[in-house]
Parts: structure tokens; sequence; C-alpha cells
């Protein structure tokens, strides 16, 4: 699953990430904060698995502890991609070569194909459709399905590539050819984010 945390969050990282290791007490002098705030931060974030916690003996004294940010932490710490994702985007649409642009735009379209549709495989439709909405999920996104109309519906609450498709429609009209690829039927994109809607739909057709 995708971790997600706040503002709060990122930047207590990033200063315990600054002194590389540190005690309760030194990160206490640095944040400004109560013991008791920083423990229950602490607690919080070695849950899951963003900070680790060290002991070290010195001497003939008690050991004590310290606490380093993870990996995984530095790894969420770094995963803002949004800024190269517009860059990326924009070059490829400023390919010359027609033929050149489409195959690498195939390309996109098949190796998101193959990372939100790995584990897709269930023999109905609802099934996929409920398996993809795990996939999506563990990447970060908002999502519901409503199977209370005639057609299931998969209901994005937050768009992954609002920046670029604030500029460029065509983004969403990839996506929904990789949702259509990885649930093997026609989706329709019945409402979108960028004609004012609260949330975009993608709504299956059954044939």
């Amino acid at each position: 699953m995708r971790v997600s945390i706040d503002e709060n969050d990122r930047s207590f990282l990033l200063g315990l990430n600054r002194l590389k290791s540190a005690t309760i007490h030194e990160i206490c002098e640095q944040e400004g904060v109560t013991a008791t705030a920083v423990r229950q931060r602490l607690v919080r974030l070695q849950g899951l698995e963003l900070i680790e916690r060290t002991q070290v003996k010195e001497g003939r004294g008690r050991p004590h502890y310290t606490y380093s940010v993870t990996t995984l932490g530095m790894r969420l710490l770094g995963d803002n991609y949004a800024e190269l994702a517009n860059i990326l985007w924009e070059e490829l649409k400023g390919i010359d070569d027609e033929e050149l642009r489409c195959r690498l735009a195939a390309r996109i379209q098949t190796a998101l194909v193959q990372q939100y549709g790995r584990n897709v495989d269930a023999p109905s439709l609802q099934g996929r459709m409920e398996q993809l909405k795990q996939a999506l999920e563990e990447r970060g996104f908002v999502v519901e399905l409503d199977h209370t109309g005639p057609l299931p519906i998969l209901r994005e609450h937050n768009c992954p590539y609002h920046d670029i498709a604030s500029t460029d429609a065509s983004i969403c009209e990839l996506e929904q050819r990789v949702f259509e690829r990885v649930l093997g039927t026609k989706m329709k994109l019945s409402e979108c984010c960028l004609d004012g809607h609260h949330c975009c739909e993608f709504e299956a057709h059954i044939s």
C-alpha cells in the first residue's frame, strides 16, 4: 500500500534526515516541541516504516536509542514526479516525427497497462474492476466503484495527471485506453474534472 503523509510529517522527516541520526532529546531541540510529542510522532512513523530505531551502546553506561529515516522514508521524501512528468509529456508531444511520437505513446500506454493490470485477472468484469480499484489505491489514487446503475462506474476523486490534463486532454484519452485494455471492455469517460465535475467517471460498456 502506498504511504501518504501530511506536510507536518514531511517536515519532521526532512528535519530528522538533516540530523542523519538523532536521539529524542536532539530531535526535541531541533523541532522545539516536547518529548511526548516527538515520541508520539516517532511511534506513528515507525509504524509506517518511515523511521527506524537503533540501539547505541557506548562504554559502560546504559544504551540509548537513535532514530533515522529509512530507505522507504527517503523514497517518499523524493516522491514528487509531477514536474518531471509534465516535462516528459511536453517533450513527447513536441516530437515532429508522427510515427515515432505514436510509437512512444503506445509504449507508455503498454507500460501503464502492465503496471495496473499485473493482478487483474478475475473472470467477471466486476471482479476485474475491483482488482483495478485496488491497484490504483495502492498507487495513491482515491477511487470508488459504483454498481448502482445499469453499468458499473469507476470514479476517480483525484486526477493523477491534473497538471498535464489542464493543457492537454489527450492524457485523459490515454488513461481511458489503459483502463479498457486492463479490464478487457470498452470504457466511456462520462464525467471529467476538466469540465467542472467534482470527479472523473469511467463508465464500463458491456458488449
